[in-house]
């Protein structure tokens, strides 16, 4: 297993496919401010000569502080770069060492902190491999297995029928008046499942913090970059005899694109941009396949960390109130969420990692750990935690096919276990990963608020919770792989919950029953 830096990047390379999921060095800031100190006007010389930084600063949200804050940016030698008045964070680019440490001691500032550990200019670090796509004659032979009635490639997508939603689309494919937003590397919207169902006027790039809604802007910055699209068609590919099918055929998908065309990171003031943009354009669900890098968990006690942890849950909160829920993948790490301490061996994945043992209570994994956000586990055909899905009591809100190359489909042409969905350039291919689990519960919840569609997003995740599948913990030691190691252990909580699967499988064709 090749795992590169986030949960949408661990990929497994497989012979006719894909297989994807998806203190430290110089930290900007990172010494504590003395409070309400002015900050001292930065030299010319200095500024010019020191390497550029991102930062996010969380205040009030009166415009007297937000002005008062921006001319104090200003002094301490940063540039403001967007201002989201409505939930009091500033996007900023500092050349000053001590910028951080500066602003967080201006008045009317709650929290500020760096988003990268790396400069701005730094090329950081690209796709280590190209993904194999199904092929042409692969393409064909599931062509001709197609059932009646059936999407061409439909017979190797064991994982609708898991969740019912074959059935489900006989019933209501879904509402052209509801739209998932993925959050991710873009869409190729041109590609001939999704063009139908694709919403460009409530897409756009986020990359960089400010959001771009010129044609296009929300496309993957290269063909490599096919994690968003392969989420979309998850979602809502098109029943319209061309490849595969989406859990919610008849709803509308759009793209907000946050992967830096450098590095494919997911920055947090990308995120930030991604969710108050979805908040103001009528989005009814985002979906999240990734966690908001450079940190694979944001600590509370560190400046810098806790100035994301900020942000990010402001913008998510705010998503809420306008009416979005926020549906996010659990991680691919297959870490217990709920345990005393994990062992992070990833972050800060912009520039060096080290090790850190962290308490997964005081450190969160954004934005999936955020309160009101759908955080889902990954299953496989046998309806068993896939063997990378991160689980705990209590943290697992639901869960969803996501694949697993140790669970095998025995009724599908392909006997393929990750997951069949669409590729920019109009193909198609197989992936794995909580990032497959995600939009998964992201078409059902489109279902439920196709059915349901005065439900808030509280009450959609509380019917998503409701009309689940009830699956236990597993009866025996839980070794998906053989090799005789128990590689995680199953707690069942209240109300038939459990840590690896949450409430239970997510339901389609309950979604779209009237009750």
């Amino acid at each position: 297993m090749a795992h590169l830096r986030s949960r949408r990047r661990a990929a497994l390379i497989v012979p006719l496919g894909i297989a994807l999921a998806a203190s430290v060095g110089f930290v900007p800031g990172a010494a504590t401010a003395a409070p309400n100190e002015s900050p001292a006007p930065v030299s010319a010389k200095a500024a010019e000569d020191a390497p550029v930084f991102a930062y996010v600063v969380n205040t009030r949200t009166d415009r007297k502080t937000l002005a008062y804050v921006k001319k104090a940016i200003a002094r301490a030698g940063g540039s403001v770069v967007v201002t989201h008045e409505k939930i009091g964070v500033i996007v900023a680019h500092s050349s000053n060492p001590d910028f951080g440490k500066q602003i967080r001691a201006v008045r009317g500032v709650q929290s500020a902190g760096a988003t990268h550990t790396s400069p701005l200019k730094a090329a950081g670090t690209t796709d280590d491999g190209k993904a194999k796509l199904l092929s042409k004659a692969e393409a064909k032979a599931l062509q001709r297995s197609a059932a009646p009635g059936a999407e061409p490639m439909e017979a190797d997508q064991w994982d609708l029928r898991a969740i019912g939603a074959d059935k489900a689309a006989k019933i209501n494919p879904g509402s052209k008046k509801v739209t998932v937003a993925v959050i991710d590397t873009g869409i190729d919207d041109t590609h001939p499942d999704l063009a139908a169902n694709f919403s460009p006027s409530q897409s756009a790039s986020c990359v960089g913090g400010k959001a771009d809604t010129s044609a296009g802007a929300w496309r993957p910055s290269s063909k490599d970059s096919y994690h968003g699209t392969h989420v979309a068609g998850e979602i809502a590919a098109a029943r319209n005899g061309v490849g595969v099918a989406g859990v919610a055929p008849g709803v509308k998908v759009s793209a907000i694109r946050v992967a830096d065309p450098v590095d494919e990171l997911f920055y947090p003031e990308n995120v930030v941009c991604a969710f108050v943009f979805a908040a103001e354009h009528g989005v009814e669900v985002t979906n999240n396949s990734y966690y908001v890098d450079p940190w694979l968990y944001n600590c509370k006690d560190d400046p810098d960390q806790k100035a994301i942890l900020d942000s990010v849950n402001r913008a998510q909160l705010y998503a809420q109130k306008k009416g979005t829920l926020n549906v996010a993948s659990a991680g691919n790490s297959n870490h217990d969420l709920d345990s005393d301490a994990i062992v992070d061996t990833s972050s800060p994945d912009d520039s060096t990692p080290v090790t850190r043992t962290i308490d997964p209570h005081e450190c969160l994994d954004v934005p999936t750990q955020l309160p009101g956000v759908v955080t889902t586990s990954a299953t496989g055909v046998q309806n068993l935690k896939s063997i990378y899905s991160s689980y705990g009591k209590g943290v697992v809100d639901i869960a969803a096919p996501g694949g697993d190359k140790f669970q095998i489909p025995g009724d599908t042409p392909s006997k393929n276990g990750r997951i069949l969905s669409t590729m920019p350039g109009g193909e198609y291919g197989w992936l794995q990963g909580t990032s497959m689990a995600a939009p998964h519960a992201s078409g059902v919840a489109a279902l439920l608020k196709s059915t349901h569609p005065k439900a808030s997003p509280a009450e959609l995740q509380r019917l998503l919770k409701k009309q689940a599948d009830r699956l236990d913990c597993p009866s025996g030691p839980y070794d998906p792989d053989g090799d005789g190691d128990v590689d995680a252990t199953c707690q069942s909580g209240g109300k038939h919950e459990t840590s690896f699967y949450g409430s239970g499988l997510v339901d389609a064709l309950d979604a779209v029953k009237k009750k």
